[in-house]
């Protein structure tokens, strides 16, 4: 994994928008993995791709707020839709249409949350997800592991005959997360190996509350 700059040098801040959270997400809670924090590439996130995929591409500019979403960041970004797309007969997890969602992943990807940690944990954390081909994900926390790398089970079904839809199988995985100190902090999501997975939320919970 690349190198970030540490904690006390960085320069990202939280997102906040007219939808979403404002300010530091809150752990224990859920992640929404959208919500990566503001301060562009190489501060707040790493990403292959010169445009975002979803936002102004796939869902073409028309004014809404789910279609324009951080049009003009390099993540990719959609939102789970109806009509057969998301909801449908395959998911082992059903997720909540208009749930915006990272994808077109790649390998060295990474995405950066400001944390603020109201319990010391240790946690489960529960990943809502799509992969096609597998792969594997890690987590650090101000820059330190706090995960070994994560395998990420295929989500694949070769009962769907709609090959496209083999991307919106969605799933959840889920993990344990070791107790860190109370306070503010830097969550930092790699995509390890393989890629083409989409991320919605990662809900963290203390194991008495684990899902």
């Amino acid at each position: 994994m690349p190198l970030l700059p540490p904690p006390r040098a960085y320069q990202g801040r939280p997102f906040g928008g007219d939808v979403g959270p404002a300010g530091a997400q809150l752990i224990p809670g859920r992640l929404m993995c959208a919500y990566y924090d503001i301060g562009g590439e190489g501060v707040a996130f790493h990403d292959a791709a010169h445009r975002n995929q979803g936002s102004g591409l796939l869902n073409p500019p028309d004014g809404s707020y789910l279609n324009g979403f951080r049009a003009d960041e390099a993540v990719g970004i959609s939102y789970t839709k109806g009509n057969g797309i998301d909801d449908h007969p395959f998911n082992a997890a059903q997720p909540a249409l208009g749930l915006l969602y990272v994808g077109w992943t790649s390998p060295g990807n990474w995405l950066r949350y400001t944390l603020d940690v109201t319990a010391p944990g240790p946690y489960t954390a529960t990943l809502l997800y799509t992969a096609p081909q597998g792969g594997a994900i890690a987590l650090t926390l101000d820059d330190d592991p706090v995960t070994e790398v994560v395998e990420v089970p295929s989500t694949a079904d070769d009962a769907d005959e709609v090959p496209w839809r083999q991307a919106h199988h969605w799933a959840e995985l889920t993990f344990p997360l070791p107790a860190t100190e109370p306070g503010r902090h830097v969550l930092t999501l790699h995509t390890v190996r393989t890629g083409l997975m989409n991320y919605a939320w990662l809900d963290v919970r203390g194991h008495e509350r684990a899902v």
